[in-house]
């Protein structure tokens, strides 16, 4: 996962001030676009900053489908997720450009204006050529890249191997809380970690951090596939994450939460959402010599990418990673850093498990198209319990 900046940017009184105006004057002012028609609603940035900077707009470009495997998604619900207060900042900029840009033709500023957004669940309006699975008028869902215009819009292009039917259990509300935050995890526990329904059964795993989106799912997935889960969260969402699954849920922010978890019988298994200091002590608590691994969602590759360049950043990226890939490794344990991983097919695997009600999304609060300012200032406020959706048919469209 891109990790946010950590800095608390634009919840003071402007931002306020802000959520407020556009909340008030929104409503009269969105239109639904007409497939004919070359500009459509959205939310956009004109340069990184705090969130006084975004700006609705009835005029951003109608997306158009450049290339024969894409699919153009009218949004019915979106979600934020912490990425898109970071990107919102600047965080990840030089990386993200070279994506958008590898051969440096556009001049610097040319993703402006830029839609955040990852989550999409939705309906399909057209399809590209070589698109056969999906078809106008399907309910998809899907994650869209961070590279990608985003879905803060009433409508996205997305990569039909980015695209999933949608869970015939979830309305669209529901569907859009879990895309980004599930592969996300699914990156992190399947695709690095190396877990799956067959070889999780038993596993001890500990996740810290569980109570935000990444952490909710993956208690879910693993209980699903019969793994002991222990989470760490704030005491009053205990109940909230008991409710979700999980065996064991400690307070993080007890004294000596270190000494609490050394107390328990070791683990297979870390997911890491948190980073920071628990890296330094949280591998002593894994089995040695017998195959356990360490995750983390916490990586500096953007941060190095943003202050050093992309060439160098990532270079100091692949020495850091290396070394402590051989530094644990003498100690017997397995390090990996995984991040978000756009993926159709997984999203496939993961609306059989909530179409037979092994995972439900969790959805904290439900914001208006009209008011995503202030769904920016709830998620920056921290200590979620889920995801922040903005429902499009919420409005007074």
């Amino acid at each position: 996962m891109l990790h946010p900046a950590g800095r608390k940017i634009g919840g003071g009184l402007l931002g306020r001030v802000t959520a407020n105006l556009y909340e008030n004057v929104i409503c009269s002012k969105i239109s639904t676009s007409s497939r004919r028609q070359t500009v459509m609603p959205a939310w956009v940035i004109d340069r990184y900053g705090n969130n006084s900077l975004l700006r609705f707009t009835k005029d951003s470009m109608f997306p158009i489908i450049h290339y024969p495997n894409e699919v153009m998604i009218k949004v019915h619900a979106s979600s934020l997720n912490p990425i898109d207060i970071s990107m919102r900042s600047g965080y990840g900029a030089a990386a993200l450009r070279m994506k958008r840009d590898p051969l440096h033709v556009k001049a610097v500023g040319s993703e402006f204006p830029l839609i955040l957004g990852r989550d999409v669940s939705g309906v399909v309006m057209e399809t590209g050529l070589a698109v056969s699975l999906f078809k106008p008028g399907d309910e998809v869902w899907a994650a869209v890249p961070p590279w990608k215009q985003g879905t803060l819009a009433e409508f996205v292009v997305a990569s039909a191997n980015e695209v999933a039917h949608k869970p015939k259990a979830l309305s669209h509300r529901q569907a859009a809380a879990l895309p980004y935050v599930a592969l996300t995890a699914w990156s992190a526990l399947v695709n690095n970690g190396g877990l799956k329904k067959d070889n999780c059964k038993g596993k001890r795993v500990l996740i810290l951090g569980g109570s935000g989106g990444v952490g909710t799912f993956a208690i879910q997935l693993l209980k699903a596939w019969g793994a002991h889960v222990t989470a760490t969260c704030s005491e009053n969402a205990f109940p909230f994450l008991k409710d979700l699954g999980a065996d064991l849920v400690i307070n993080y922010k007890v004294q000596r939460l270190e000494k609490q978890l050394k107390d328990l019988e070791m683990f297979d298994f870390i997911l890491d959402n948190v980073g920071g200091q628990s890296e330094g002590w949280a591998l002593n608590l894994l089995k040695p010599w017998s195959g356990a691994t360490y995750v983390t969602l916490v990586t500096p590759f953007m941060i190095n990418a943003d202050s050093l360049g992309v060439a160098d950043g990532i270079i100091k990226s692949g020495i850091t990673l290396g070394s402590k890939v051989l530094k644990h490794l003498r100690q017997g344990v397995h390090y990996r850093w995984a991040i978000f991983t756009p993926s159709g097919p997984t999203l496939d695997e993961i609306t059989e498990l909530v179409d037979e009600g092994k995972i439900r999304p969790v959805v904290e609060q439900v914001f208006s198209f009209s008011e995503v300012p202030k769904a920016f200032l709830k998620m920056e406020g921290g200590h979620a319990r889920g995801k922040t959706v903005i429902d499009r048919s919420k409005d007074c469209l």
